[in-house]
């Protein structure tokens, strides 16, 4: 979209229709903008208005149909919706988001709180937006994928703006054996990088889960396995240690 097609959309935010006579206007032009942004300049004589393509269309706003000030005020709202619930498309496209990422998003864009709350409420109907199955989706591939704990899942999604009773359904759905094989799994790739004894490798591996999310219960019986295997896969050496002796 090029400068002059943004500012005339900034000049229509700011200014509206306040300035249009209080009286029946008929359409003498319409004309497509230049710009990435399908949006058309609205002639009403010497007074213009810029109206994306779907308001134009919904609102059949062809050369020779006229409009009073009150509707033209209607259709600037309209519009100035639209344009948010196209932008918030935008974010979407390059993954999903909560519902308060996404009322950052546009409150950074300068859209009124009227606004954001009409396309966020738009966007949940679709199943655009929906913080409940975010939650949960986010909760299991972060456990899983991600080798995170619970504490951590947690933290994150109330971070992201969740809801409380979402983020607890959410880890709620993670069994004990998902967090647990997770914990295992990062927890065995620590164990195996630390060199040295045993002891070494319990003082690094311990606060290192600890840091990525799990509790201090799932930490300790995690230790307590690696440590059992460890001791398992060593006896051999112990036993050769002392036939040599």
């Amino acid at each position: 979209m090029n400068d002059n097609c943004e500012q005339d959309m900034n000049q229509d935010i700011e200014r509206g229709v306040s300035h249009f006579p209080n009286e029946s206007l008929e359409i003498t032009r319409v004309e497509k903008l230049r710009g990435r942004e399908a949006r058309y300049m609205i002639s009403f004589g010497k007074y213009e208005l810029s109206v994306l393509e779907d308001v134009m269309i919904k609102y059949r706003m062809i050369k020779g149909n006229s409009f009073h000030k009150t509707e033209l005020e209607e259709i600037v709202i309209a519009d100035e919706k639209q344009r948010a619930y196209v932008q918030s498309l935008k974010f979407l496209e390059r993954k999903p988001r909560t519902r308060h990422e996404m009322t950052q998003k546009l409150k950074q864009k300068e859209y009124m709180d009227s606004i954001i709350e009409d396309v966020l409420l738009r966007l949940e109907r679709e199943r655009l937006i929906d913080d409940e199955f975010y939650a949960k989706e986010w909760a299991r591939q972060r456990i899983s994928n991600h080798r995170k704990g619970k504490l951590w899942v947690g933290q994150e999604l109330r971070q992201k703006g969740i809801a409380k009773d979402h983020i607890q359904l959410a880890l709620g759905e993670v069994s004990v054996e998902e967090e647990w094989d997770s914990a295992m799994t990062a927890g065995r790739k620590k164990w195996d990088q630390v060199k040295g004894d045993m002891l070494e490798k319990k003082r690094k591996t311990y606060p290192f889960l600890m840091r990525r999310g799990y509790s201090g219960e799932v930490t300790r019986k995690v230790i307590g396995q690696l440590q059992t295997q460890y001791a398992d896969e060593h006896a051999g050496e112990v036993d050769e240690e002392e036939m040599m002796d």
